[in-house]
C-alpha cells in the first residue's frame, strides 16, 4: 500500500494510478483511502465541508454563519415555486417518489431507456414539461432556486449513486476521464487541484477542497444570496484554467457530475450551504 500511495502522490492522479480496469467502487475506496491516510485526523464525514475540513477555525466560523444563514429568502422563494400548482393543478412533488423527500442523493442516475445520465435539474425541468409547462432551461436562475429548495428535502441523506449496466459504466468512465484529463492553457485537470493539491498548499489565500464530499453540498450560496449550481462551478473552474467549458446540461457535464457524485457515496448531503 505504501508503494501504491507513493505512486498516487507522485502522479497526482489517484484513479489513473489505480488503472483503467478499476471499477467505480474500487475508485471510490482508493480515494477514501488516499485522503484518510494523508489526513488521518480528519473524520470522513467532515469532508462534506469541503476545504473547511482542513481549517478548524474556518469551520467554526462557517457554523456560526449557518446559525443565521443569509440566503433564507432564496430557499423560501424555492419553496413557493415548488408548492405552486401548474396549470393542470399538480405540483413538482407529483413527479417524484415520496413527494421529492429523501431522493436527491440518488441523482444523477443513468436512464437506460434514454441512454444518458439524468441530473436532478434535468428531472425538475422534465417535470415542468410533463405537466404542460415550458422548461426553464438548465442554466436558468429558476432551476437553481428550485434545486436549492428541493435539496433541503433530502438534507442528511447519504449519497447513493448507482452505476449498473454497460451504459451507466460507460458514462461513469467518461466522467472519470474528464476529471483526470488535463486541459486549457494552464494544462490542469480537475484532479490537479482536488486530489493532488487538496488541503494544501494554499492557492492564494484559499485551501483547495478534496474530491470526496464535494458533490454533497451543491448548490451553494456565495456572498449572501448568490447561488451557484454544481455545473456552474464546473464551468467556472474550466474558465479559470483557460479552457472552454462544455454547455451546462450537456452530456459531458452530466457525465462529469455522475462520476463526481459517485465518489461521495455514503457521505451525508449538506443542503443549502454558504461558501466564500
Amino acid at each position: 500500500m505504501k508503494k501504491l500511495l507513493s505512486l498516487l502522490i507522485g502522479a497526482g492522479l489517484v484513479l489513473g494510478a489505480v488503472g483503467a480496469k478499476a471499477g467505480p467502487e474500487q475508485d471510490r475506496e482508493a480515494l477514501v483511502k488516499y485522503f484518510t491516510t494523508k489526513y488521518p485526523s480528519i473524520k470522513l464525514d467532515n469532508y462534506v465541508y469541503g476545504a473547511l475540513a482542513f481549517d478548524p477555525d474556518g469551520l467554526e466560523q462557517y457554523k456560526e454563519i449557518m446559525s443565521f444563514p443569509p440566503f433564507v429568502g432564496v430557499i423560501d422563494a424555492g419553496k413557493k415555486m415548488w408548492d405552486k400548482p401548474f396549470a393542470n393543478g399538480k405540483t413538482y412533488a407529483s413527479c417524484f417518489p415520496n413527494g421529492g423527500k429523501n431522493i436527491a442523493g440518488n441523482y444523477p442516475y443513468f436512464d437506460n431507456k434514454a441512454g444518458k445520465v439524468v441530473t436532478l435539474n434535468d428531472a425538475i425541468d422534465a417535470c415542468r414539461v410533463a405537466n404542460g409547462e415550458k422548461p426553464y432551461g438548465l442554466a436558468s436562475k429558476e432551476i437553481g432556486v428550485l434545486d436549492s429548495y428541493m435539496r433541503t428535502l433530502s438534507d442528511g441523506m447519504k449519497m447513493n449513486i448507482k452505476v449498473e449496466g454497460p451504459g451507466a459504466l460507460a458514462a461513469y468512465e467518461e466522467g472519470k476521464k474528464i476529471f483526470y484529463s488535463r486541459k486549457g492553457q494552464l494544462n490542469f485537470a480537475c484532479a490537479t487541484c482536488h486530489i493532488q493539491e487538496a488541503g494544501g498548499p494554499h492557492l492564494r489565500s484559499e485551501l483547495l477542497s478534496p474530491i470526496i464530499g464535494q458533490a454533497t453540498h451543491w448548490p451553494v450560496f456565495r456572498g449572501g444570496e448568490k447561488l451557484v449550481t454544481l455545473q456552474e462551478r464546473y464551468a467556472g473552474c474550466f474558465k479559470m484554467i483557460r479552457a472552454v467549458p462544455a454547455k451546462i446540461g450537456s452530456t459531458e457535464m452530466n457525465d462529469l457530475e455522475y462520476f463526481h457524485s459517485y465518489v461521495s457515496n455514503g457521505l451525508p448531503m449538506q443542503a443549502s450551504v454558504f461558501r466564500k
